[in-house]
């Protein structure tokens, strides 16, 4: 029986927390920044948010797939590492590709962070709670995205963007100061040896909540990397508050909702995750005014909080418990290349056709989304793929 209470969940809590408020610190930071230090305009400033989960989505598998076989530890102490590195190479950066070539390594941090973490606490967890625990444990990821940006714009007003990157090698370096701190046993291990073959990388089950998962991320993708701009350019006041508001919606949903996803089952949650979300990116892109794009961001942050718990379950379910490393860091992968595709395609298509278009885009895949969930998701899963503990 493994010794579950052997693993370090509160340190691990805000290992993870501080490498993506890392993270989320340079998404609020980058129209500023690019526009400031390269003389760059949207399609960078998108680009250069997107291409961190470029690394992002290609590391999880591999991070996962690792961490279930014993290394859970170094894997997550190389995310803290190469977080920071990523921090100094924003701080440092004379032109774009400098810049580029930064975010990827931020990203595989980010990757080796919360992927190399979670098989480590599921490790330690009951089977039937698992994907309660994952819900739990995710908010270590995405609160530091939703509270990062807050994080950058009060560092900025006081001193500048080299301050926020400052801040950013200081949280990497925490994390990595946290991971080291950890007891080095890591219980649960399968110790299974081959780890990065495609069958276990991207284990069987996985590609339909990948989709639905992929393409809520593209409308969070297009709030992170044009939200601000779009606000911008309508000269309003509300272009330092709206990556804010849409992290409070965020937070207080998943604390509140994340029980919903044990009651009423992953599908349904992430259909009505996914119409909420939907909402919001149509109303802040029909209507051009401030407090439509304001409120829109707040529906969107509400309806995408409970996505991660909803697909989490509705992936054990699908996949089994075996390895929930691989399968949790595949499906979280297609989240990545989401947000990765909504940058440049976002960008183009702000520039190109305006910030409604761009919105009304994402909404439109939102809706599509819900579709997929509220009907091929509903299909029943083939026996031997069903865990008899997780149900929803």
């Amino acid at each position: 029986m493994v010794a579950r209470t052997k693993v370090p969940l509160i340190r691990l809590w805000l290992a993870v927390l501080a490498g993506y408020l890392a993270l989320g610190a340079t998404v609020q930071e980058m129209p500023t920044f690019v526009a400031r230090r390269l003389d760059g305009g949207a399609v960078l400033s998108a680009t250069a948010v997107g291409i961190a989960f470029l690394a992002t989505a290609i590391g999880r598998p591999f991070a996962g797939g690792a961490a279930d076989n014993g290394w859970a530890r170094p894997v997550v102490l190389l995310g803290g590492i190469l977080t920071a590195i990523g921090g100094v190479g924003h701080l440092i950066a004379p032109d774009a590709a400098v810049l580029l070539g930064s975010r990827l390594v931020m990203g595989a941090g980010e990757a080796a962070l919360f992927s190399g973490a979670l098989p480590w606490v599921l490790a330690g967890t009951e089977p039937d709670r698992r994907g309660r625990m994952a819900g739990w444990f995710g908010l270590s990821m995405w609160g530091g995205l939703s509270a990062g940006p807050a994080l950058a714009g009060a560092v900025d007003s006081a001193a500048g963007y080299r301050g926020v990157w400052w801040v950013v090698v200081a949280l990497g370096a925490a994390s990595a100061g946290l991971t080291a701190a950890t007891p080095r046993g890591v219980p649960g291990a399968s110790g299974a040896g081959v780890w990065w073959r495609l069958a276990d990388l991207v284990p069987a089950g996985i590609g339909l909540p990948g989709l639905v998962f992929g393409l809520a991320a593209y409308g969070y993708g297009t709030i992170s990397a044009l939200a601000v701009l779009y606000l911008r350019s309508l000269h309003g006041g509300g272009a330092g508050a709206v990556l804010s508001l849409f992290a409070v919606a965020f937070l207080i949903t998943r604390f509140a909702g994340s029980p919903l996803v044990d009651r009423l089952g992953g599908v349904g949650i992430a259909t009505c995750s996914l119409t909420v979300e939907s909402a919001g990116l149509l109303l802040a892109g029909l209507i051009r005014t401030e407090p439509a794009v304001l409120t829109g961001a707040v529906l969107a942050g509400a309806g995408l909080a409970l996505m991660y718990p909803a697909t989490v379950a509705i992936t054990l379910r699908r996949t089994g418990p075996l390895r929930p490393g691989a399968a949790v860091g595949a499906v979280t992968s297609c989240w990545d290349l989401g947000i990765m595709v909504a940058g440049p395609v976002g960008g183009l298509l702000a520039v190109g056709a305006g910030y409604r278009t761009a919105f009304v885009v994402a909404a439109v895949l939102g809706i599509g989304a819900a579709v997929l969930a509220s009907t091929l998701l509903r299909r029943p899963v083939q026996a031997a793929a069903l865990v008899p503990e997780i149900r929803k």
